[in-house]
């Protein structure tokens, strides 16, 4: 599926803006710190998502927002799984969409494949900062994890 396509198709609202970049790491303490010391940045929401097992930590840098994710237990969840995998590093890159659902159904419709990694993102699901979020199948996006993000209120 040509995504150039699909998004004529669903006449352009696929993408608002770059949301955030996430990187996984082992200590959102450490990694802040480490951060706040390099580049005088320092985050503005931290919160636990407890069903997907991760704490993350937002911090705006340069227009944008960079996300730090943490296991908020060891060993369980996604993040727990890539860092054994593949360590601290860049995990995916978010964009902003508007009607999420909408979106889903039209995607899978046109033979997008959706994230079998990320629980079968066939319908939104509760992220962070009261959003809504869905993964796309990496294989779809040149091994990228996409997350789309539909904010319920608007947080920078």
């Amino acid at each position: 599926m040509d995504i150039r396509s699909l998004s004529n198709q669903l006449e352009g609202i696929i993408i608002k803006k770059v949301d955030h970049i996430g990187i996984a790491v082992k200590s959102i303490d450490e990694t802040l710190n480490r951060w706040e010391a390099l580049f005088g940045v320092k985050a503005h929401h931290i919160e636990t998502v407890k069903e997907h097992f991760v704490r993350v930590a937002f911090v705006p840098m340069g227009g944008m927002l960079i996300e730090f994710l943490e296991p908020s237990e060891p060993g369980v969840g996604v993040i727990a799984e890539f860092l054994e995998k593949h360590g601290e590093g860049f995990n995916h890159i978010a964009y902003r969409v508007e009607g999420l659902e909408i979106l889903l159904v039209e995607m899978k419709k046109k033979g997008f494949s959706l994230s079998a990694i990320y629980h079968k993102d066939e319908s939104p699901r509760r992220g962070s900062r009261g959003s809504l979020i869905a993964f796309l199948n990496h294989e779809e996006t040149n091994n990228v994890f996409i997350e789309l993000v539909e904010m319920k209120d608007e947080f920078t």
